[in-house]
């Protein structure tokens, strides 16, 4: 069973735990700590005692300089008569402020997200941090938008399909996170759990985990991450066929990044996971497809294509230092070093911080065995990436 297959089967089960390891939320949230200070956090889906989520908050409390640390958790109130007779756990809350203990304090109802307890528990939080539950990432995202919550949140990334949260991503008022850009993750997850996968495992203490491979963090707080300027190197024009357009809608379908086309100025169909890779100075987002233009379901060659994200090569100021650059690999690869460097110069002239640009040079500089050049252009691109 594939790592899509078992996160399908946890978007369809209300009441999914997936518990996220500490280690996936602090290489995450080093990304964010100038946001911290003096704010309340709210990790609305975590057991004070359970949750390391609440660990990572609760442990580095003073370092982060926090005001105020809330944290709640859901549990099923349809328990039968066997669950009851064995003192089922109770959904809780606690504030925790730094001073003396965190209080664990028993909530009326089951905790949810929505229900008016943790609606008012929220009201009091500038940031949301959390793994909510998959198969209620919609309905929980649009709550914190509506909310206007900062948040640093995990969800699948099949969520960018939903309407509601494509034109999120489109207008970029949510993005991906830093640290998870593809591979897999990790989640351990109960011994009862309903989950048949081919892809999990027990540690050496018997805790059982599995991993999914759609997983990403989402937030609106800027972790100042860009991707780097793809440089492609294949061409369009001569190689047609290789790129060809859907039947009912005017775009080329490219199945996978590096094969983008560095000459094709129309529109390009790609996989969301593009997302993974876009740089938003080399390319315009322009929005997800799932419809051609007869309302039908995207086709390419009589055949339906899973939803496609739109983008378009970038015109403007960064736009050209990227055409310069991969102008100037494709001479450097057709042994044309001296014009690969006019191009390189160009692109320095555009961007005198381009560190690309300083490091792409002082190859070829090397390559026409301009010692003084080569070390001059090396010890600015290391500068500029010590900046």
């Amino acid at each position: 069973m594939s790592n899509n297959t078992n996160l399908l089967e946890a978007v369809k089960n209300p009441h999914d735990e997936f518990y996220t390891q500490l280690k996936d939320i602090e290489k995450e949230l080093k990304n964010y700590k100038k946001y911290f200070k003096d704010k309340v956090v709210y990790c609305n889906c975590d057991h004070p005692k359970k949750s390391k989520f609440f660990h990572y908050f609760f442990k580095n409390f003073k370092k982060l300089k926090l005001k105020k640390l809330i944290s709640s958790c859901y549990v099923d109130q349809n328990l039968t008569l066997f669950d009851l007779s064995r003192n089922p756990p109770k959904s809780v809350y606690t504030i925790y402020d730094g001073t003396g203990k965190d209080e664990i304090k028993d909530l009326n109802g089951d905790g949810h997200f929505s229900s008016s307890e943790c609606l008012n528990l929220l009201k009091q939080a500038d940031i949301v941090v959390t793994n909510p539950p998959f198969s209620l990432f919609q309905k929980y995202l649009k709550q914190i938008i509506e909310h206007e919550k900062k948040f640093i949140i995990m969800g699948n990334l099949n969520a960018l399909t939903y309407s509601s949260i494509k034109e999120k991503i489109e207008t970029r008022q949510i993005w991906l996170g830093h640290s998870i850009r593809g591979g897999g993750t990790e989640f351990q997850i109960p011994d009862d759990y309903p989950l048949k996968a081919v892809n999990q495992r027990r540690d050496g203490y018997g805790r059982r985990f599995v991993s999914f491979g759609c997983v990403r963090w989402f937030t609106n707080l800027d972790h100042g991450f860009r991707p780097p300027f793809l440089l492609l190197n294949k061409k369009y024009h001569g190689n047609e066929d290789n790129y060809p357009k859907y039947d009912n809608f005017d775009a080329i379908n490219v199945d996978r990044v590096k094969d983008i086309p560095m000459d094709y100025k129309g529109y390009i169909g790609v996989p969301i996971t593009f997302l993974d890779k876009a740089n938003y100075w080399q390319f315009r987002v322009e929005k997800f497809i799932r419809k051609g233009y007869n309302n039908k379901d995207l086709t390419l060659k009589g055949k339906y294509v899973y939803h496609r994200l739109l983008v378009k090569r970038n015109g403007n100021y960064w736009g050209k230092i990227t055409q310069n650059l991969e102008k100037g690999v494709e001479k450097l690869n057709l042994k044309d070093i001296k014009g690969a460097i006019k191009d390189f110069t160009t692109a320095i002239k555009i961007d005198p911080a381009c560190a690309k640009a300083y490091h792409l040079r002082s190859q070829a500089n090397y390559l026409l065995d301009r010692n003084e050049q080569f070390l001059d252009d090396l010890k600015k691109y290391l500068n500029l990436k010590k900046k």
